[in-house]
């Protein structure tokens, strides 16, 4: 089921308290994506994202899709803490729609060069438009069920770093992503955005599971990242914007 946010300009696929699974601009909106030139930390970037909403003339609650980066992985009882910290932060913004969360998210740890404490990538947000394009962000997953009560008993191929154990993964992932993107009506053809984020060896997986399910229109953009809790090893996104800018900071 999807819910719509109508004081944000979107609707929202529901997921677990700390992000929803995607957001689709509503009609007479688009999403556009802004990435810093470099990462913000976590309290200073929501003062500025609230600073450039306030620029473009937008509430607060059009903020809808974001991408962090985390100094490493957290331990399951570490990543609940962090979540409490964010959501509240989404709360000043009067972002929490009920009990259900309309914000996408992807949060990441980079291998080499981490920030120092968890910060800001980028965040998408909903404008008024005229396109007629549908525009959405689809939110990261890593190879494990949401809101299991904990990721490591679920985790897919948990310890196996083998080719079979990768592909196990990845093709998870790839079910993930599409059953996202099949709530909101959507599949590959209709991104402009894929995010793979890993720092493991998937070229094996590319030429068959991925570019076959995934299409070349457009490619994959690799980071050398791993998921936000320790032991998960394979996280995908994708999106659809028009518009991505980059804003020096």
């Amino acid at each position: 089921m999807v819910a719509e946010f109508r004081q944000g300009g979107y609707r929202f696929i529901p997921g677990v308290f700390q992000y929803s699974a995607g957001v689709e601009a509503l009609p007479g909106f688009e999403i556009e994506r802004v990435r810093f030139s470099r990462p913000v930390a976590l309290e200073a970037g929501f003062g500025l994202i609230e600073r450039v909403l306030a620029d473009e003339g937008v509430p607060g609650t059009a903020f809808c899709a974001c991408e962090l980066r985390s100094p490493a992985p957290f331990t399951e009882d570490g990543f609940a803490a962090f979540n409490t910290l964010y959501v509240d932060g989404l709360k000043r913004l009067g972002l929490m729609a009920g009990a259900d969360n309309p914000v996408a998210r992807s949060n990441v740890c980079p291998a080499v060069l981490p920030p120092a404490e968890p910060s800001f990538h980028a965040f998408c947000f909903a404008r008024p438009s005229q396109t007629d394009e549908r525009t959405f962000v689809i939110a990261g997953s890593a190879e494990v069920p949401e809101g299991m009560g904990n990721y490591l008993d679920h985790a897919i191929a948990r310890g196996d770093l083998s080719e079979a154990g990768m592909a196990a993964k990845v093709d998870y992932v790839l079910a993930a992503m599409e059953d996202r993107l099949g709530a909101l009506g959507r599949g590959w053809a209709d991104t402009t955005g894929v995010q793979v984020y890993t720092v493991h060896d998937i070229h094996p997986h590319i030429a068959g599971a991925m570019i076959e399910r995934i299409g070349q229109h457009l490619g994959l953009t690799l980071h050398h990242n791993r998921p936000p809790v320790q032991e998960l090893e394979f996280e995908m996104d994708c999106r659809r914007v028009l518009r991505e800018r980059v804003l020096p900071v």
